[in-house]
């Protein structure tokens, strides 16, 4: 007898969600290149670059080490936590306690998911930007809550309305969802924007989650602030980071969540059932990353920012309008006049030039007719992709 998709059907809660969107892209990618077509990525938001040799030292020399190889402690180290909590009173002037306001994540992505895990009931609503991350979505409805999408438009800084939610919304509303410097638009977000934000948490008695991978990404003088900043944040807010974009370390898999201690623990909880922590010399590494030289990111930021300006140029040449980003690795840009769908534009790109970018639809329904461009590929590649955009609008 042969067994059949049909005989083992899914459960109910992911029967309809299709592939994550990279996954299907990567598939595609592999065929076209079997044809023969150069394919040049700038779709998918992975760092190209190396972390510093000093934190790869400190993995390898971990590694080597016989006492490393156990399990490690549930949602990170001692030391690993010990080091979030620094580098935050560093970087922020923000005080945090390691064992109770900060968690280990398998890459910030696994938080973002299990969030909604721990504190959504069906019938629970979660308030997520449109366009955004689709995790936050994605989590939400797995979890059996609903969505409320609010827009983010580039008339507003691609900041949300949020007096503009309904009250019977916001009534059995349990999380925000908040990510600045933003992913899919490069915005970024002041801090009297963050204060009304936590005013609005509090007064609702919502949880903000503000997904925060990119603060370490900034140019031309910009340097982006943490929510946990604003007096009293840490009552309604959980912040997610992430080693990956800032220290390169997409790979490793290891960010945190740090925070209102309430949802810490129920994270922890959670965690303590469905995984058994990181490698010991990972979070090794991530000490060392947090704690050890950050002025190497100042000269890993200029890569970036003339990456950004390569893409900017070019593609304000070929009719797209968009804004400077101030931070993060993308560039989010309007397609030109005459084009509307975001689909079928990254798809005919992609097959008439081997250019490859994330059509804005991806993002939500406010981001068809926008196209997100990532900046982790080698800059040399990055230039040619936009040369032939050039030429093939043209």
């Amino acid at each position: 007898m042969t067994l059949t998709s049909t005989l083992f059907p899914p459960a109910d809660r992911i029967a309809s969600f299709k592939p994550y969107f990279f996954a299907a892209l990567g598939k595609k990618i592999v065929d076209l290149k079997a044809k023969g077509l150069d394919v040049i990525r700038i779709d998918m938001g992975s760092p190209d670059l190396p972390p510093a040799d000093f934190i790869i030292d400190t993995l390898v020399n971990s590694a080597r080490r016989a006492d490393m190889h156990a399990y490690t402690p549930n949602g990170g180290t001692p030391a690993f936590k010990k080091a979030v909590a620094e580098y935050y009173e560093n970087r922020f002037e923000v005080s945090l306690d390691p064992q109770s306001e900060v968690i280990g994540l398998i890459g910030s992505k696994e938080g973002l998911f299990n969030l909604s895990q721990v504190l959504l009931n069906p019938g629970d609503v979660s308030l997520v930007p449109d366009p955004g991350y689709p995790v936050y979505s994605a989590s939400g409805l797995i979890a059996g809550g609903e969505i409320h999408y609010f827009p983010l438009v580039a008339e507003n800084g691609f900041l949300p309305n949020l007096n503009a939610i309904p009250e019977d919304v916001l009534s059995r509303a349990k999380i925000l969802w908040l990510n600045y410097p933003n992913n899919p638009t490069g915005a970024v977000a002041s801090m009297s924007f963050f204060e009304q934000a936590v005013n609005f948490a509090k007064k609702h008695k919502i949880l903000i989650a503000h997904d925060a991978p990119y603060t370490e990404i900034c140019f031309d003088g910009y340097v982006a602030p943490s929510m946990l900043q604003v007096p009293g944040a840490k009552d309604v807010v959980v912040e997610f980071n992430s080693l990956s974009k800032t220290y390169n370390m997409a790979g490793w898999r290891l960010g945190m969540a740090v925070g209102n201690p309430d949802v810490i623990r129920y994270l922890f909880t959670y965690k303590s059932q469905m995984d058994t922590s990181t490698f010991a010399p990972i979070f090794a590494a991530g000490v060392t990353a947090l704690t050890g030289d950050q002025t190497w990111l100042a000269e890993r930021n200029e890569v970036y920012k003339t990456r950004r300006d390569i893409v900017v140029k070019g593609l304000r040449e070929s009719g797209f309008s968009l804004e400077n980003p101030k931070a993060a690795i993308y560039v989010w840009a309007h397609l030109p006049e005459g084009f509307t769908d975001s689909s079928e534009f990254c798809a005919k790109l992609l097959e008439e030039t081997g250019v490859s970018m994330t059509p804005g639809i991806v993002y939500g329904q406010h981001g068809e007719g926008f196209v997100r461009i990532s900046l982790g590929t080698e800059t040399s590649r990055i230039d040619e992709a936009i040369q032939r955009l050039v030429e093939w609008i043209k």
